[in-house]
């Protein structure tokens, strides 16, 4: 219960507190109102326990936290007055007490909302305006100001504005608000503005909202401004490469294909593509490096925009290839264009790097015909290509229909090869390589035969050029290599010491996978990898010079056998040998078929032998077809030999069923 009413204190100052102590000047509290009861009683604690000392008299009020047994914390709002003194009693305090806990509990919340929101748009980089159209005052957050490169709490009106958006922006916006008060509807647009500074221009994405009164008529217009500047910047670099070259800048294949594609169907003659390609430049990206082979594909391009006629269509294909549409040139007069062309880059040394670089390119031209479309073009244009880097490369040819007739021959070939492949028909013979020192087996060469059955009969001449053209000759030597290990597996098995040497392609030297997938199906099959060797042609490891040495690395650290084949046919450079680490030198039989008669040839073998030997390599001598040649190769220092007089091909299948005996039971090897 309350204590009594102290003497000298107005009733009516008691009726209008919500809850008051009073208390003597020693601190003492000696009476408290009903109202304070209730407030105590109501949070569980005795509010004359207060440190009412805190609260100065007749100042401003304070917030004190009120401890209470339910762990809540509470907070009391607690001002002070001086009473006048009255007889017998000094100077009295009236403390007015009232609960604050939830108006600072929704204080603190909505200070956090402000301060959450502002700093999502500072994360977001999305800031806030607010337009009252009664007093057409515009309200922006501080982030967008910070945005749009000015300090918080500057003063911008619409004129002001106005006058940073870019000049060409301002009808769409103004015309997108207009529009958007009329319905009342939401809105979005992109525009781009200046920033304080005059100078910096930004693309802004904006989103906003018209809110209407009772009535239904605006009133005020929320809104929200996102600086997508870099975002704008990545789209327009990804709409610039959909149909750009990033090397060179020049259109790429889906511009020209489109280009050429929109030229055909006009249907009518008069137009033709150039394909062109520069020659060896693998050589150039193996032997200098890819970053001066870039460097040469952006002079070209220069050189090539900056000489075609006003009105062709330049462009890069990818790789090494460009194409060039001449529109209304006929095939005459394109190519006189791409002779040209063959001409000019011949004679331009590129600079690169300091050092003068010089490069031919092979051309080659299919005319428009009414109907064709852009992937018959290039067919035919790569078709001419295929022809002018036959006929020895720096020159330009012009597709005719002979040349499609050749080349459906060749789909043929290949097509018959892949039903050989996968029906079984396709066969491996095995010709043997003979130590000339004891006229014993060394190993045995595994030949590629197709028997289909069809006529005419196909000979790996034939087949394999077209094959290495596309990516079956992959398979095909992975094929031999497969079925030449499950022989090797059969024969290690059944203590026959079987060798087998196998035939590569470029194409499977260029893949930087096949000699681990070598090694790695040898130790799958339990054979040693000193049973199989791989050969690969002179002019091939050539080609390939970084290919060959990669793949040589891996396979002969396995201790497979790495044979080059035909030394001499082609290049016939010591220097490769230097540089290449075969376990093998095949010599050509252009050297060996007349070594027996004198002159150069028996020369050119003993300075082969020396120099393999001297290189810790073993030497074979190809095409020994009488037996006057083994006695003079073997006093040359050769250390194998192979052919038709040293020993015919035989199919494989015969060679394991002789080599390994047959089981007395089972009657099988």
């Amino acid at each position: 219960m309350p204590a009594a009413l102290p003497p000298g204190v107005p009733d009516a100052v008691l009726q209008v507190m919500g809850s008051a102590l009073l208390t003597t000047t020693d601190g003492t509290v000696d009476w408290c109102n009903e109202a304070a009861v209730r407030l105590g009683q109501a949070i569980g604690t005795d509010l004359r326990t207060l440190p009412l000392a805190t609260v100065t008299p007749d100042g401003p009020s304070r917030e004190l936290p009120c401890p209470v047994p339910d762990g809540k914390p509470h907070y009391l709002r607690v001002t002070c007055r001086q009473l006048p003194p009255r007889d017998g009693v000094g100077p009295e305090l009236l403390y007015e007490v009232a609960d604050v806990t939830a108006a600072r509990a929704d204080r603190a919340r909505a200070d956090n909302y402000e301060w959450r929101l502002k700093h999502i748009e500072q994360l977001s980089k999305v800031g806030t305006w607010e337009w009252d159209l009664a007093t057409n005052d515009v309200i922006w957050s501080p982030t967008l100001l910070s945005m749009f490169g000015l300090p918080a709490g500057s003063t911008l009106d619409y004129p002001a504005y106005r006058a940073m958006l870019y000049p060409d922006d301002v009808a769409m916006i103004e015309s997108t608000l207009a529009a958007a008060l009329e319905r009342p509807a939401p809105f979005s647009y992109t525009h781009r503005m200046y920033l304080a500074d005059g100078r910096t221009l930004r693309v802004f994405e904006c989103y906003g909202e018209v809110f209407t009164d009772a009535g239904g008529a605006p009133a005020r217009v929320l809104g929200t401004a996102h600086d997508v500047t870099e975002v704008q910047r990545v789209q327009d670099e990804l709409t610039y490469l959909a149909d750009h070259d990033p090397l060179t800048g020049l259109p790429n294949r889906r511009a020209l294909t489109a280009a050429i594609s929109g030229a055909a169907a006009q249907g009518r003659a008069g137009g033709t593509l150039l394909l062109i390609d520069v020659d060896n430049f693998k050589d150039i990206n193996d032997l200098r490096g890819h970053g001066v082979g870039d460097e040469v594909m952006r002079l070209l391009a220069r050189l090539l925009t900056s000489h075609l006629p006003a009105g062709a269509v330049v462009g890069r294909l990818g790789g090494d290839e460009f194409a060039v549409l001449l529109d209304g040139y006929d095939p005459a007069a394109a190519m006189a264009v791409a002779g040209r062309l063959c001409d000019l880059v011949a004679r331009t040394p590129f600079a690169v790097r300091g050092e003068p670089l010089r490069v031919t390119l092979s051309i080659g031209a299919a005319p428009f015909e009414p109907g064709d479309d852009h992937d018959l073009l290039l067919a035919h244009a790569d078709l001419a290509l295929y022809q002018a880097k036959d006929e020895g490369r720096n020159r330009a040819r012009l597709f005719a229909p002979e040349q499609h007739r050749q080349a459906a021959q060749r789909v043929g070939v290949v097509s018959r090869v892949r039903r050989a492949l996968d029906t079984g028909r396709l066969e491996l013979d095995a010709q043997p390589i003979i130590d000339l020192s004891d006229l014993g087996v060394h190993s045995y060469e595994l030949l590629v035969r197709v028997r289909d059955g069809h006529l005419p009969e196909l000979e790996p001449a034939d087949f394999l050029p077209a094959l290495e053209r596309g990516d079956m000759v992959c398979e095909l030597d992975r094929w031999v290599v497969e079925t030449a290990i499950r022989a090797l597996a059969r024969a290690t098995a059944a203590g026959a010491a079987l060798r087998f040497d196998v035939n590569i392609s470029s194409r499977s030297l260029e893949d930087p996978s096949f000699g681990d997938w070598v090694v790695h199906a040898l130790r799958s099959a339990g054979v040693p990898a000193t049973r199989l060797g791989l050969e690969i042609t002179e002019t091939t490891a050539i080609a390939n010079l970084h290919d060959a040495r990669r793949l040589a690395s891996t396979i002969t650290s396995a201790g497979c056998g790495f044979s080059l084949d035909d030394f001499g046919a082609g290049y016939g450079s010591f220097v490769y040998l230097k540089h290449l680490p075969f376990t093998t030198v095949k010599i050509a039989g252009e050297f060996v078929r007349h070594a027996d008669h004198g002159g150069p040839d028996p020369i050119l073998v003993d300075a082969v032998v020396r120099a393999a030997h001297g290189l810790g390599m073993y030497t074979v001598a190809e095409h020994i077809d009488r037996p006057e040649l083994v006695g003079v190769l073997k006093m040359l220092g050769v250390d194998r030999g192979q052919g038709f007089h040293l020993g015919r091909p035989q199919r494989l299948d015969d060679l394991m069923r002789r080599t390994i005996p047959l089981d007395a039971a089972t009657g099988v090897p």
